[in-house]
């Protein structure tokens, strides 16, 4: 064992655990995995800036909370407890947790950002829980920079206006919703390149919309624009008769 660590061991909670260093091993973690969620919303992917930033905090959090927030219940030469697999049985208890707030709605995925600062939260918990006041404060000061401000910057990011996404739009025949799409997607400034259509027989009984021997019509759309495509995709869910909607890379079956 290191003598340094030793000997903090030793000293027990009155020792220096947690400080700008720790901090800023947090900030890092806010800061790489912003990056990633920067190119992931540049992408127009579900899961994009605030989504990766809240789990890079939360994951930062958890190492710091498990490396840091326990040598005060630790002794030289002795082995009474491993206080650390509480942090782990956290991060897995959380996770089902998150798991049951994301849901599918009209085949647009929801609730991504909430999983994310829910999972967040349980880190702060955690941190205060072991004692490590600052590193909470400031893992609470990163979730209200990721929720508020990054927020505002999500929605004025350059999103790539001539990369083509594919949307799945399905609707209840004979209702003049097509025209309706069509009117929702200019009016968000895409443009739509390539439209398809086809009729199937509803009555499968998953979508309460296309019951009673109604027919359905799938639209395949390539579209490009300025905006996010997920948006645009959510957008359309919300139209009267309209059963599902998803958004995909044209040019690339995974993401």
């Amino acid at each position: 064992m290191n003598v340094a660590f030793s000997h903090q061991l030793a000293a027990g909670p009155a020792a220096d655990i947690e400080g700008w260093v720790q901090i800023g091993e947090l900030g890092l973690g806010l800061l790489l995995s912003a990056v990633i969620g920067l190119e992931r919303e540049i992408r127009q992917k579900s899961a994009g800036l605030r989504t990766h930033s809240l789990v890079g905090v939360g994951a930062a959090l958890f190492m710091l909370v498990s490396k840091y927030g326990f040598s005060d219940v630790l002794r030289t030469g002795q082995v009474v407890v491993d206080p650390s697999r509480v942090a782990a049985q956290i991060v897995t208890g959380i996770g089902f947790l998150g798991a049951g707030l994301i849901f599918v709605r009209r085949g647009s995925v929801h609730g991504l950002t909430t999983a994310a600062s829910v999972w967040v939260t349980a880190a702060v918990g955690a941190a205060a829980g072991a004692g490590l006041p600052l590193l909470a404060a400031a893992a609470t000061a990163a979730y209200l920079i990721v929720a508020l401000a990054f927020q505002y910057l999500s929605r004025r990011l350059p999103h790539s206006g001539t990369a083509i996404s594919l949307l799945r739009v399905r609707y209840l025949d004979g209702h003049g919703i097509l025209r309706r799409v069509l009117q929702v997607a200019t009016a968000g400034g895409f443009v739509v390149d390539e439209l398809a259509t086809g009729t199937t027989d509803a009555d499968d009984g998953r979508e309460p919309g296309a019951a009673n021997g109604q027919r359905t019509v799938e639209v395949m759309l390539h579209v490009h624009g300025p905006g996010s495509v997920n948006d645009l995709a959510t957008r359309l869910s919300e139209l009267p008769g309209v059963c599902a909607v998803t958004a995909e890379d044209a040019n690339a079956a995974t993401g």
